[in-house]
């Protein structure tokens, strides 16, 4: 207790310009290392050593300087996170995830967001600037800039994005599997005429699941479909199913929407705009299993993605090889749960 009685006196002895890690350990009596080990998560400090270094630092308003630390370590301890504010409403859930997951780490999260996800060259460009150690995307990227990345030896790691000709890293959930259980359904159920509410353009996302939705639909001998474009807002939905109507002069038998707030969208408006009932007149699904679409008034039949084994692995995989850039790329495939929700018409497992 005297030792610490000490420290107290000798604090007016030193200038007021911000304090340094040579300071804390003087004032402390112990070594410079002692004091990086005492801020350094994960390094092993006594109970004595980490009091007599912390109540140090804490008289003299002392704070591990994050920057200087990086130019000894040739590190930024930072990863940069890039998402299209189109993406979907899962987003705000993941990226929680992540900052809480990184911040375990000691890593902090730089987010970058596109309007639009072929925005990416200008994004990229300014990430590259902070020297992150990582970047985790929600964004293709062309093979030119892949190389670039290579290049400088940062690690990448694609959210919800995969690749067929390029050695990437990547966690996504399977998008074709999905659309194709629910198109599946729907025929089984009897529907044979389908409206398709498809995603941005540049969405990968939205062309997968729009692609894997099809391509089933011919497997089944189904021709008549009719297909739109929307933003995947709810809005659009809306727009979108009022647009499918008109082209085909009347309701299909079932809609597909490239996600969830899309089909909630089409949902109210195939009800107020059309007088229709859901499921009874028109059967319609989403993707992705957000939380309104569990609300009861849409109760969707949707496929949800495991957000959280899909980014605990996209965390797990870019960490690793942070740590270890020699390891080969890996590509993860997650299968999304099924709901049998109550907006289309399908035939219960018994039968």
């Amino acid at each position: 207790m005297s030792k610490l009685v000490g420290i107290d006196k000798n604090i007016d002895k030193l200038d007021r310009r911000r304090a340094t890690s040579y300071d804390v350990a003087k004032l402390a009596g112990v070594s410079q290392s002692a004091v990086s080990r005492v801020f350094q998560q994960g390094a092993s400090a006594s109970k004595a050593m980490r009091d007599r270094v912390l109540h140090a630092a804490d008289e003299l308003g002392y704070r591990p300087n994050a920057i200087a630390r990086g130019l000894i370590t040739q590190r930024s301890n930072m990863v940069a996170v890039i998402i299209s504010k189109l993406t979907n409403l899962y987003y705000p859930e993941v990226l929680v995830q992540l900052t809480q997951r990184f911040s375990e780490h000691g890593v902090r999260v730089l987010l970058f967001a596109l309007e639009h996800e072929g925005d990416i060259e200008s994004i990229l460009e300014q990430t590259l600037q902070y020297q992150v150690d990582g970047i985790l995307t929600a964004a293709m990227m062309t093979p030119a800039q892949l190389r670039t990345v290579d290049r400088i030896g940062i690690p990448v790691v694609f959210y919800n994005r995969s690749y067929n000709d390029e050695l990437v890293n990547s966690v996504r959930c399977d998008q074709e599997e999905g659309e194709r259980w629910l198109v599946g359904e729907l025929v089984k159920a009897g529907h044979k005429s389908f409206g398709i509410v498809e995603g941005p353009e540049d969405s990968v996302v939205s062309a997968e699941r729009t692609a894997g939705a099809r391509r089933k639909l011919r497997e089944m001998n189904i021709t008549d479909i009719t297909s739109v474009s929307g933003d995947y807002g709810y809005d659009t939905g809306r727009r979108c199913f009022a647009k499918l109507v008109a082209q085909r002069g009347s309701a299909p038998d079932a809609t597909i929407a490239a996600n969830d707030v899309m089909a909630i969208g089409c949902i109210d408006e195939a009800r107020e705009g059309f007088g229709l009932d859901v499921p009874g007149d028109i059967s319609i699904v989403g993707f992705d299993g957000v939380g309104p679409a569990s609300y009861a008034a849409y109760d969707v039949t949707t496929v949800r993605q495991p957000v959280g084994r899909m980014t605990e692995a996209a965390i797990s995989m870019l960490l690793e090889r942070i740590e270890n850039p020699d390891l080969s790329p890996e590509k993860r495939a997650f299968s999304g749960l099924r709901v049998r929700g109550g907006s289309a018409r399908l035939l219960s497992d018994e039968t």
